[in-house]
């Protein structure tokens, strides 16, 4: 009789293990750019993302043949409009509803729509001032044909930070702090994330004669920054700090922060650029946030998007061409999913 409880005791424990595994799995996405001119069919991307076993996707656009091709596919997806999309729902009630009715409506049956993101670092920017007045809008459209579950929220660059050194200083620029606290106000009513695009890579390959290595690659076996009672051991979690302390400042520290953009190009700029870099980057930084919050928010694990599915040959310079995991081709680009 121990025998068999004991191995029923072992085959929950595995049971639990598992389970634990796919919920933690779901923290994780992948962006599905197209600014390449030899990408697949979007029917063998969202294919690939099954195989793959990547639960979320983030799409830019409203492009119908991905959408079409999402129905079905169990994935979570966050979606946007174009930027200069936004000033038009800003004005309009009815730009907004339109917008809704056209790229959300006819698939919210088959699709799961998790996130509306109303700009992609337009903030700071001319278009930022319009995005709490179209967050809104969206989410009385949403709202409207009964998709309340469905969050919106806005997508951040790290210059929105007017200061961020060290972690604790973090503040947003001052053009843009009323701004800002509106949309904070926004996501604290319906519980949604602000969303910010977070790139060690660009701070080290500025300045490598500073920023260390193990920094930079979740690495380091000592503490790089001390910031009063918190030590900091990667950069990620200093720059993600420097938001949620930014958040503070406006009193919005309820509002979470989830990471729409993360990554570590292969090429372009040797030999900062490689992919053993990336590979230990991306590695390290799924490890880091599906067991790890940051020192100053140890118990939410943000929910992140790696930034990307592919190899796009229409960005604007060689490190941007190369974030992806895969080739068009589908091969990888090297082990990792």
């Amino acid at each position: 009789m121990a025998s068999k409880f004991a191995q029923l005791f072992v085959s929950a424990l595995v049971l639990l293990t598992q389970l634990l595994s796919l919920a933690d799995a779901r923290n994780i996405g992948v962006c599905y750019g197209l600014n390449g001119n030899n990408l697949p069919s979007p029917t063998d991307v969202i294919n690939l993302y099954k195989r793959s076993q990547i639960d979320n996707i983030r799409i830019y656009e409203p492009h119908p043949e991905v959408l079409q091709a999402l129905r079905g596919s169990g994935l979570s997806v966050a979606i946007g409009p174009r930027n200069e999309d936004i000033a038009s729902f800003a004005a309009s009630q009815d730009a907004a509803n339109a917008w809704v009715n056209t790229n959300i409506v006819p698939y919210k049956n088959d699709v799961s729509f998790k996130w509306i993101n109303i700009g992609n670092e337009v903030i700071p920017g001319p278009l930022g001032a319009n995005v709490p007045a179209a967050m809104n809008n969206i989410r009385n459209a949403l709202s409207s044909v009964g998709l309340t579950g469905v969050k919106v929220t806005t997508v951040l660059a790290g210059t929105a930070l007017g200061a961020s050194f060290p972690p604790s200083a973090g503040v947003f620029a001052s053009d843009i702090t009323e701004t800002i606290t509106s949309i904070a106000g926004i996501l604290a009513q319906e519980d949604a994330p602000l969303m910010v695009n977070v790139y060690p890579y660009f701070a080290y390959s500025s300045d490598p004669t500073h920023i260390s290595a193990e920094y930079a690659f979740f690495t380091s076996t000592s503490a790089v920054v001390s910031d009063g009672r918190l030590q900091y051991f990667n950069l990620f979690d200093a720059v993600c700090d420097a938001f949620n302390a930014a958040l503070e400042k406006i009193n919005f520290a309820n509002v979470k922060l989830a990471v729409a953009e993360t990554g570590w190009p292969t090429g372009g700029n040797p030999p900062l650029s490689s992919v053993a870099n990336a590979q230990t980057y991306n590695r390290n930084l799924m490890n880091h946030v599906m067991q790890n919050g940051t020192p100053r928010r140890p118990g939410h694990l943000m929910e992140a998007f790696f930034f990307e599915m592919f190899n796009e040959n229409l960005k604007e310079n060689a490190v941007e061409q190369n974030f992806g995991f895969f080739f068009p081709s589908t091969e990888p680009v090297y082990p990792f999913w």
